[in-house]
């Protein structure tokens, strides 16, 4: 078990969540559920905590009412290999109410913020030649989701 989890706070779609979040990251489960009881804050039998495993990293999912919202303060970065897997983690989590933002994040349809990011950016983006950097840096402001070869051709000039 990991020591430290972040713990996502929802108003009632905590479980929905997790589900989403399951057919999108390979290695995922749902871990454990506990259900709000006959009169607890919410309606009885809506999950409580969802204690579930995406691709390897706990995470918590929390029903504890409309006072707290998802921000873009605190986000979730996903590294990817290939454009295959920007992709895909774009167009899911984008799907169904998300919104796209731009230099590669986004928020799901539950407002939470996520960054997909190819590996090879913060390789670039630390490059020792600064002009390199720049170009790379002016090509990707101008994109939503993050295009690995236009990213690439950019810092090679």
């Amino acid at each position: 078990m990991q020591k430290i989890s972040p713990c996502l706070w929802f108003d009632q779609q905590a479980e929905d969540a997790a589900q989403l979040y399951l057919t999108i990251f390979p290695n995922s489960r749902i871990n454990k559920i506990s259900r709000y009881a006959e009169g607890g804050r919410m309606p009885k039998g809506l999950a409580m905590m969802v204690d579930f495993t995406l691709d390897g990293v706990d995470f918590l999912a929390l029903n504890g009412g409309p006072m707290f919202k998802q921000s873009e303060a605190v986000s979730f970065s996903i590294r990817c290999k290939t454009q295959a897997e920007v992709d895909h983690y774009w167009n899911s989590l984008t799907a169904n109410g998300g919104a796209e933002s731009m230099c590669g994040w986004l928020k799901d349809k539950f407002g939470v913020s996520w960054q997909v990011v190819p590996d090879v950016l913060p390789e670039m983006a630390t490059g020792s030649d600064p002009a390199k950097v720049a170009r790379m840096t002016e090509a990707m402001l101008k994109m939503k989701k993050l295009d690995i070869a236009t990213l690439v051709n950019a810092y090679n000039g």
